[in-house]
């Protein structure tokens, strides 16, 4: 998927560019920074003392010498000063410098650490944001590869009201599920994954002739077949809706060229909410893929909140995901 959000040390990263934490004189530091540098070996520092420095909000590249990424993209991130002084404007420059740069040495897979969020102070789910909508502002006209790089837990906090929200979701749903018998869990999952009677596409009683053969067409419908349907009942390019999913080009077009395609519940899932598709129309969606919403799923059930909720950023979904250990949206 475009956007990824792991766990890992941002130095072993096998990709075209990683993205380092840097000061304004590049000459190495703590943190993030230093680590680079000693995985990098003496000859980075030696290449940026030719540099001159960078300035806040800027980027330069250097070759990555003893590490695996064939670049290091070194970017100032801002100083924490309480906010009112530039410093989110600052933030979302970094990342942006650093992506222009990445797309001007032609690198496609590029991995970032959540700058400004350590010695710099910036508020960890501030920077978090900023980090994720900037990135995910700018695949939507580049096809890149981008890891979001968080080396432990501590260094990662989504927003503490949204936390407790989706928690208090989860609590009224996820523990309901899971005190039941399990023959009554068998049961409802066995419910969950068959239509309803009166959510059945057609009602040959009610409808009309042309109703019941439209009802009827879409009766058989492929996976494939209905994301296609859906794409051009909301007027939206394949690119469009394969970005707003986060979604790789490639797999995209397997799904479009094979009517029989079999996606994975969270590729699934994607589509249904880049297609911004209200609850009932989303489970029809999965159900086309073999799949149903479940109370007994976490992932399942933080996906509804967003539905539910009407929030259909499959970034700041990916970013509520992540914080409960669950899978990420996309391919």
């Amino acid at each position: 998927m475009p956007l990824q959000i792991v766990r890992n040390d941002i130095t072993t990263m096998k990709v075209d560019a990683i993205v380092n934490a840097a000061n304004e004189s590049l000459l190495g530091g703590g943190g993030v920074d230093g680590a680079i540098h000693r995985a990098a070996g003496p000859q980075l520092l030696a290449e940026c003392r030719t540099l001159g420095g960078c300035k806040t909000g800027q980027a330069k590249i250097t070759k990555g010498y003893r590490l695996p990424a064939r670049f290091v993209i070194h970017t100032v991130g801002p100083i924490w000063r309480g906010g009112s002084h530039g410093e989110r404007e600052l933030l979302i420059s970094a990342y942006r410098s650093s992506l222009e740069l990445a797309v001007a040495h032609r690198c496609e897979t590029v991995a970032f650490p959540l700058i400004s969020s350590g010695v710099y102070g910036y508020p960890k789910d501030q920077a978090l944001k900023v980090a994720v909508d900037t990135i995910g502002d700018f695949l939507r006209t580049h096809d890149m590869t981008v890891y979001l790089v968080i080396f432990d837990r501590a260094a990662y906090t989504i927003g503490g009201k949204l936390f407790s929200e989706i928690a208090a979701y989860i609590d009224d749903r996820y523990l309901d599920a899971h005190t039941d018998s399990r023959e009554t869990q068998r049961r409802r999952m066995a419910m969950a994954a068959e239509p309803m009677e009166e959510e059945s596409a057609f009602s040959p009683c009610t409808m009309a002739p042309s109703g019941l053969d439209e009802a009827l067409s879409k009766l058989d419908e492929s996976f494939s077949q209905m994301l296609l349907r859906k794409i051009d009942e909301r007027r939206m390019t394949d690119a469009q809706c394969y970005k707003k999913a986060n979604i790789d080009r490639k797999l995209f077009s397997k799904i479009r060229s094979d009517i029989h395609y079999k996606p994975s519940k969270p590729t699934a899932m994607a589509f249904a909410i880049a297609l911004e598709l209200p609850l009932e129309e989303a489970r029809e969606m999965l159900e086309k893929a073999g799949f149903a919403f479940s109370h007994a799923s976490k992932f399942d059930i933080i996906v509804e909140y967003f539905i539910a909720h009407r929030n259909y950023n499959i970034f700041e979904i990916n970013e509520a995901l992540f914080a409960f250990d669950q899978s990420l949206l996309g391919g």
